[in-house]
């Protein structure tokens, strides 16, 4: 998968509604199972039909089917063996079966709470399954491992045709992030305002926003091969940015006074729409990919950041500067520093620079 591609329109309208993608999806493949199962006219013919929609059920990223079909495949291998050992126990001693069988449903709930716990789920329902099928019934308990392993089949299938990638999804939803940041920041901080808007409830959604990207971590990283600690270094970013945005407004419109100071700064204000602008131009990158405006970017943010550092310098040396002031020059400059931060995190992100995910994992762990 190439990871600075552009998003097509196509793909930006079909990721936007992949509830309904994914229930087409998910009853067309119903369809064609059903059909195919009439049509062999297999044997315990249930079987793929179920086990294709408990595969395919969770939104099918492609991250997750992969792992699931292969969890739910290794499951139904071991509990089948187990169950046609039951059986063939079962021919000589039924007390001697149920020891078997209450000894690997110990093992079965035992891993359930370890590291593969649908595998080690599938295991006690496969052998429930087979155990069914009749005293000595080996047919019957083959015929339904197979299915089980037929249905886990087509469901990696069907989820392989234009599949759903949770990067795509990270890549959408990051942008829609930035996009309300920048919103948030050019209200509070508009010099058309005469009053500090009530922005609570945008800022709340924004933040339930970014903490819903959490879920696509997994996904995203399997699919990419880009370490978690990436993913969660860019979460750390966006959650100490909309603080910080949050704090540069209050020092924003602390006072009367230090806010038409602020206002008519031509530094401030330079230094504001370069973070508006760098905002977008992110969220932009993350929907139509790198084409080297990052290195402009942070030559831009590198200059404000410097700016804005030497105007701290020269409020020290006069202390008659209220200490708002002083709070919104430090705060900008730290917005700065973390746009530039996050525009290299997402940059070596959509272009899978390895030295660069290795040192951010070296530093996060």
């Amino acid at each position: 998968m190439r990871l600075d591609k552009k998003i097509s329109p196509l793909d930006n309208v079909i990721y936007r509604n992949y509830r309904i993608t994914h229930g087409l999806r998910i009853a067309v493949a119903f369809l064609l199972t059903f059909v195919i199962v009439r049509l062999t006219e297999i044997p315990e013919g249930t079987w793929p039909l179920i086990t294709m929609v408990v595969v395919m059920g969770p939104i099918s990223f492609w991250g997750n089917v992969v792992q699931r079909v292969l969890e739910r495949i290794s499951g139904t291998v071991l509990g089948s063996a187990s169950g046609l050992i039951a059986l063939w126990l079962e021919l000589y001693s039924f007390p001697l079966m149920m020891v078997w069988c209450a000894v690997v449903m110990f093992v079965s709930g035992y891993l359930t709470l370890g590291k593969r716990p649908y595998m080690a789920l599938l295991i006690g329902i496969t052998l429930a399954v087979v155990c069914g099928a009749g005293p000595g019934d080996m047919n019957t308990a083959l015929w339904r491992s197979g299915d089980v392993i037929f249905g886990s089949l087509l469901a990696l299938l069907f989820a392989s045709i234009y599949p759903q990638r949770a990067f795509i999804h990270w890549r959408i939803q990051m942008a829609d992030y930035l996009m309300s940041l920048n919103k948030l920041y050019s209200a509070w901080l508009s010099p058309n305002m005469l009053e500090r808007p009530h922005l609570h409830g945008k800022m709340k959604t924004s933040m339930s926003q970014m903490i819903k990207m959490r879920s696509l971590f997994a996904p995203a990283s399997k699919e990419s091969h880009i370490p978690r600690e990436v993913f969660d270094a860019i979460q750390t970013l966006s959650r100490n940015l909309l603080c910080t945005l949050e704090l540069l407004a209050d020092a924003y419109w602390s006072s009367r006074e230090s806010h038409f100071l602020m206002l008519n700064a031509r530094t401030l204000r330079s230094a504001q729409l370069l973070m508006l602008s760098t905002l977008e131009k992110l969220s932009l990158m993350l929907m139509n990919g790198t084409k080297g405006d990052e290195l402009t970017i942070n030559h831009q943010l590198n200059e404000s950041a410097e700016e804005l550092k030497a105007l701290m310098a020269e409020m020290n040396a006069a202390n008659h500067l209220e200490a708002q002031v002083y709070g919104y020059v430090w705060l900008s400059a730290q917005v700065a520093e973390q746009l530039k931060s996050m525009g290299d995190l997402i940059t070596m992100t959509m272009q899978k620079e390895e030295a660069q995910i290795n040192s951010v994992k070296t530093t996060k762990a």
